[in-house]
């Protein structure tokens, strides 16, 4: 007996100028191209003439089709939001002297701890359908602003609940040692000790994290105190990445190329030690050119060392309250290009192939048979108007697993 259910994750996309990114370079453009999926999975990526039909039948009528974007590095789950610093600062305040107030990473740690778990889910809600309506089908989501267990396990379940709202993958990262939490100043070792003893364990317990991130730089962990956190993670099987040298060269990117981290990200003062060492772990470089804006930072990434070398690189929001409040990938992704020189394929890749990559996921960003059916059809004839247009060019439509999102 057959099964006649019809299979409400199959379709066809036809007639689309098809962005593959299937291969080490170029676009991987095909003309009047095809894409079909069944079950989730892409089965068929060629010429419409060939294509099977079945399920939803889509006409492209000649707009351009990519896989999914991913954005794998936020900070999407949070209280409050930090506006009046914004605007403290162009009033001549400095970043110190709100901090000495109460201001900083330490009014989100206040405000998160006081919001309920359903007053938080709302407003990431809210943040995770904008980057939807951006096209971004996958989103990393760290936590960091509760800085104690049960705030930071309570961040981590509400980010993994934002799947089941909004239907993109979501990716979770344990963040502890991001900052310190008041009850722990001047203590930063004794905070480590919490962190590596009792939160990751009952982080890994929990399964609530797909992996562990750490600040390390002058204002956050030093290196000493980030391999303890990173040798606590590896002994718990979890997969590492950084925030590493964004204020200043503190040793990260090669810190976490040792423990064959995933990513290092932000990355302006990397050395040439660092980039070798990227290069040599395959860590992914993850750049964050909407923090580098809002900072008004002048310190560019090294680029085209991470080109030379082969290092790879991805593009993200960083959507953080504080120093990234940034809800558009398409945003950051004009950005790369602006602030960072990143050609538009380049910056494309870095919101697929790449991000994929740093979130170690090997089944999207590229559009092939065996793939996730995660993609977009834009209004668009070719893919550098991703980059080219500033805070425009919306998604005509959305596939996560083959699902439509509108």
């Amino acid at each position: 007996m057959t099964d006649s259910t019809p299979d409400l994750h199959s379709g066809c996309v036809l007639n689309a100028r098809v962005c593959r990114l299937d291969q080490a370079q170029g676009y991987g453009m095909i003309e009047s191209g095809a894409v079909a999926w069944s079950q989730g999975k892409i089965t068929y990526v060629g010429d419409s003439d060939s294509a099977p039909r079945h399920g939803q039948v889509i006409d492209a009528g000649g707009a351009l089709l990519t896989p999914g974007l991913i954005d794998c590095h936020t900070h999407l789950v949070f209280g409050g939001d930090r506006a009046n610093e914004f605007e403290m600062r162009l009033q001549g305040r400095s970043y110190q002297d709100i901090a000495a107030a109460g201001g900083g990473i330490a009014s989100t740690v206040r405000a998160t701890r006081e919001a309920d778990d359903h007053a938080l889910l709302l407003s990431a809600e809210k943040r995770a359908r904008q980057l939807l309506a951006d096209g971004v089908t996958t989103l990393e989501v760290k936590s960091g602003y509760g800085l104690s267990e049960q705030d930071e396990l309570r961040m981590l379940r509400v980010a993994r609940e934002l799947g089941a709202l909004t239907g993109q993958d979501v990716c979770t990262t344990f963040l502890g040692a991001h900052a310190l939490p008041p009850e722990y100043v001047g203590r930063a070792d004794d905070y480590i000790d919490l962190v590596c003893h009792e939160m990751l364990p009952a982080v890994a317990v929990s399964g609530v994290a797909d992996a562990v991130d750490a600040f390390c730089e002058t204002v956050g962990f030093s290196l000493a105190q980030t391999r303890r956190v990173f040798e606590a993670a590896r002994r718990l099987g979890l997969p590492v990445k950084l925030h590493a040298d964004q204020l200043s060269d503190g040793g990260g990117a090669g810190l976490v190329a040792e423990f064959k981290g995933l990513s290092a990200d932000h990355i302006e003062y990397t050395s040439e030690q660092g980039v070798q060492a990227m290069a040599g772990a395959g860590t992914v470089g993850v750049l964050l050119p909407a923090a580098f804006y809002a900072l008004r930072e002048t310190q560019l990434p090294p680029i085209q060392r991470m080109r030379e070398l082969g290092v790879p690189m991805a593009v993200a929001t960083d959507l953080n309250p504080g120093t990234s409040p940034i809800t558009s990938l398409r945003l950051a992704l004009s950005m790369a290009c602006t602030l960072f020189r990143l050609t538009p394929e380049e910056a494309l890749r870095g919101t697929t192939v790449n991000a994929a990559r740093a979130l170690g996921l090997a089944d999207r960003g590229q559009l092939k048979p065996g793939m996730r059916a995660d993609l977009v059809l834009w209004d668009a004839e070719q893919p550098a108007e991703l980059s080219y247009w500033i805070g425009g060019l919306p998604p005509r439509q959305v596939w996560i697993g083959g699902g439509s999102t509108h």
